[in-house]
């Protein structure tokens, strides 16, 4: 529902550096949920995104 050029601002998307490591713990939900989304952003061929090192991570998406 986003019109093109909209942006959308994704916060913490690199979790204090947790989304690259490959043991997790078993409780451990909001990991592989934050993997998830940042797969399904990289790839969405409808928006363009950019990830931010800054602190926890900052996505910016615009749709196309």
């Amino acid at each position: 529902k986003l019109n093109p050029g909209g942006i959308i601002l994704s916060d913490n998307v690199l979790w204090s550096g947790k989304i690259l490591e490959t043991k997790l713990k078993k409780e451990d939900k909001a990991t592989p949920a934050l993997k998830a989304y940042n797969k399904l952003l990289k790839e969405d061929k409808r928006v363009e995104t950019i990830i931010l090192p800054i602190r926890d991570g900052l996505t910016i998406s615009r749709k196309k």
